[in-house]
């Protein structure tokens, strides 16, 4: 079994009679890449600031490797993180601007510098003043500034804002090649689910302060995927039927009233005449799959944006 990265139990944060936060129990194990999906002020951020140490628990407890929250500070070193915007400096290049954070942590390589650059695909702009940069190289920069430390968990927060096409799809890959190389666990927010859903392998779904759902991708890609829906008053002679008449156990039972055939080999015209002919009362039959997005709304019960 993977190790633990981090365990949450209970977490909670409160601002006056405002939750931001209640009651997280959640898991992240090492080399997980993984996404927390929710709307501005569901909590997502709150979550990072306490395990990261930028605030403090109104309630819960957890543990980041191993140690215990009162001991965060002895595992900062091991932790890369962009979750507000980093105070660069304006006259400062961009290479000059690393290598004061690197001096604060008292990194003493600074090839690190360098390497951290190339990550994210700043190495062109190395002496460029900060000042000059776009927004998408200002965002960059933030990214090198959490991997100079050569981190085994990096914490995101919306860190593809401001990028166009081609540098989303190159940091996407440049987070997995790292994932996959070095094992680096990461746990990353964004509102283009459809980024997450490329990369990440477990996902976290949290609405007003708690947590709606925790899955994996095999698990999600089950839920979300297209299939065959059955509708009837008689799951168990359904069930039956699609064994013993079609030959189908590539199927879930959803509900008392609803069965999902994940079974192709078969047409859905096919399976409903089978079904029929054989005395069985059916109230709807038809093909459905949904996006990440609408997966999201669905367990919000709400149309709004993510």
């Amino acid at each position: 079994m993977k190790e633990n990265i981090l365990v949450t139990r209970g977490l909670s944060k409160k601002y006056n009679n405002f939750t931001a936060l209640e009651s997280a129990d959640i898991t992240v194990r090492k080399g997980d890449i993984y996404a927390l999906i929710g709307r501005n002020g569901a909590g997502k951020t709150t979550l990072m600031k306490l395990i990261t140490g930028l605030t403090a628990k109104s309630g819960g407890e957890f543990q980041l490797f191993s140690n215990k929250d009162s001991d965060v500070e002895g595992s900062k070193h091991r932790i890369g993180c962009l979750i507000e915007n980093p105070a660069f400096f304006e006259e400062l290049t961009v290479y000059s601007n690393l290598k004061y954070y690197a001096l604060q942590k008292g990194i003493s390589d600074m090839k690190q510098i360098d390497e951290a650059l190339e990550m994210v695909n700043l190495m062109e702009a190395k002496n460029k003043k900060f000042r000059n940069l776009s927004l998408g190289m200002k965002q960059r920069l933030g990214i090198a500034l959490a991997f100079l430390d050569n981190p085994d968990l990096v914490i995101l927060d919306e860190p593809i804002n401001g990028l166009d096409p081609i540098g989303i799809s190159e940091l996407r890959e440049t987070f997995s090649q790292l994932n996959r190389e070095k094992n680096i666990t990461f746990i990353i927010s964004s509102h283009i689910l459809s980024e997450l859903y490329l990369i990440a392998n477990r996902f976290l779904f949290i609405e007003k302060g708690r947590i709606v759902r925790e899955i994996t991708r095999d698990e999600l890609d089950r839920e979300c995927m297209r299939c065959i829906v059955i509708k009837t008053n008689n799951n168990k002679k359904a069930a039956a039927m699609l064994e013993e008449i079609l030959s189908i156990s590539d199927y879930k039972v959803i509900d008392d009233s609803e069965i999902r055939i994940y079974d192709y080999s078969i047409s859905p015209a096919a399976i409903n005449s089978a079904l029929v002919k054989n005395g069985l009362d059916i109230s709807a039959l038809y093909e459905t799959g949904i996006t990440l997005e609408e997966y999201f709304k669905s367990l919000i019960g709400g149309n709004e944006n993510a």
